[in-house]
């Protein structure tokens, strides 16, 4: 017999003299000579109820059933006589497949998010955490859908990389070389015996890479693991985390902050529709004020003001912030949650940076003091994306690049992009876990990964 998934069997619009399903025990209570097991499948939030009785030839073993055991249950799908449920169980058969020992650590309370973290390999047995990453799995399906209803090719850039896309970015080194005998050659590591024969790194981002494919094929975007070794124990910083960045050929900065928004909207109202009933769960326990924050991303027309515009906008309340404003310097946190809760009340796209604080590969505006770059921030989390308009001019680029301090032969690849009929293009990178947040209320990057990696934390 087939097993049917609760979340399908939750869509039955009529009894059946035949289903099996299998699951996990959340809860089991016994009354004359009945035994009523709640079992969930992680399919969804749900639980369905099994009604076994004492004919059972194996109701003894039955009665032992404790919380995280599991079962495989046959039996006729019955029009459920308690409240809360539309449909139970009269079992036929209960299969018992492993019965948890009195030790299982999720037990019928409430647990710590703190506490659920030292148990991230069972926490998705949770409702919560089941919830987070079924939003999760859903949303990874609505990026690839978005970009496909708009004929954007997807393309695989590197996770090892030589390159650092940010200009002296904190990176993860990957090396094969003996850690007790390091070979060195004038004093330095001989990175020629390693592995690819220079050094290498985990990537901080695949938009070098996306840059050359839209250069070729149009509009593409990548979606995929990228790393910092950033030593900070934030809520909001991770060591490993996933980034989508599109990179659009024939696009300027307007196209740009377009598309983001346009996405940004898309992600939220998708999750709102196809995840109501684990959405209703972060709303009714994370965050009372979650559904009206994301509503009000899908209702509003994103505020578009300059830096420059911004930094006035905040000098005129410095004084409640902890950290500085003024032009030449970037838009902490703080800012960023005053300008979209208490000034516009809805999300803001800052453009136009100083260059001095955006990486080489930015546009340089006609001012010579600004780049087209914009930030997409959001209220509850801040920013959301970060992208801009990419220099295109080959001798200013090689300009930029000698400011950073970057050795051109290094990315001769890159430049040969420019040299070789280069056209104005724009991309930007989302920070998939800050979605998952900002859709979720969940406040903790760790708790929208499945294994986090932070600073001294590599467990699982």
């Amino acid at each position: 017999m087939k097993r049917t998934k609760i979340l399908e069997l939750l869509k039955s619009d009529s009894p059946s003299d035949a289903i099996l399903i299998k699951g996990w025990v959340r809860t089991r209570r016994d009354s004359k000579g009945f035994s009523f097991i709640e079992v969930n499948d992680g399919s969804c939030r749900a639980n369905v109820q099994v009604i076994a009785d004492q004919s059972l030839n194996n109701y003894a073993d039955i009665l032992k059933l404790s919380t995280g055991s599991a079962v495989a249950a046959t039996g006729r799908l019955v029009a459920s006589q308690g409240s809360g449920q539309a449909w139970e169980i009269q079992a036929g058969d209960v299969e018992i497949i492993s019965i948890a020992p009195d030790s299982y650590p999720l037990q019928k309370k409430r647990h710590t998010d703190e506490f659920l973290r030292s148990v991230a390999h069972l926490r998705p047995r949770t409702n919560k955490y089941g919830a987070a990453f079924r939003i999760r799995s859903e949303l990874s399906y609505a990026i690839h859908r978005f970009f496909r209803e708009r004929a954007f090719t997807y393309v695989h850039t590197p996770i090892i990389t030589a390159s650092d896309c940010e200009g002296a970015g904190e990176m993860f080194r990957v090396t094969t070389l003996d850690q007790d005998n390091i070979p060195k050659a004038g004093g330095s590591v001989d990175y020629s015996l390693d592995f690819f024969g220079k050094q290498a790194n985990l990537t901080v981002s695949g938009q070098l890479e996306a840059e050359l494919f839209a250069l070729a094929l149009g509009d593409v975007y990548t979606f995929g693991p990228t790393f910092r070794a950033e030593n900070s124990n934030t809520r909001r910083h991770a060591a490993e985390f996933w980034m989508v960045e599109p990179e659009m050929a024939f696009c300027d900065l307007e196209g740009d902050m377009a598309l983001g928004e346009e996405m940004v909207k898309y992600l939220v109202a998708y999750v709102m529709d196809e995840c109501r009933d684990d959405l209703d769960l972060f709303a009714r326990f994370v965050d009372k004020r979650l559904m009206a924050t994301l509503e009000n991303i899908v209702s509003s027309d994103f505020i578009r003001l300059s830096y420059r515009e911004a930094v006035d906008i905040l000098s005129t309340v410095k004084d409640r912030f902890d950290y500085d404003v003024a032009f030449g310097k970037d838009l902490q946190s703080e800012h960023e949650h005053y300008l979209t809760e208490q000034h516009f009340k809805k999300p803001v796209i800052v453009y136009d940076y100083p260059a001095t604080i955006k990486p080489f590969y930015m546009r340089v505006n006609p001012d010579g003091q600004t780049v087209a770059a914009m930030d997409v921030l959001v209220p509850s989390i801040g920013e959301i994306i970060g992208g801009s308009q990419r220099e295109e001019r080959l001798d200013i680029l090689e300009a930029r690049m000698d400011e950073s301090g970057l050795l051109k032969k290094n990315y001769w690849w890159y430049l040969d992009s420019r040299r070789f009929a280069s056209v104005p293009h724009s991309g930007f990178g989302l920070g998939f876990e800050r979605l998952i947040m900002l859709i979720t209320g969940i406040s903790n990057i760790r708790d929208v990964i499945p294994f986090p990696r932070t600073p001294s934390n590599i467990e699982f």
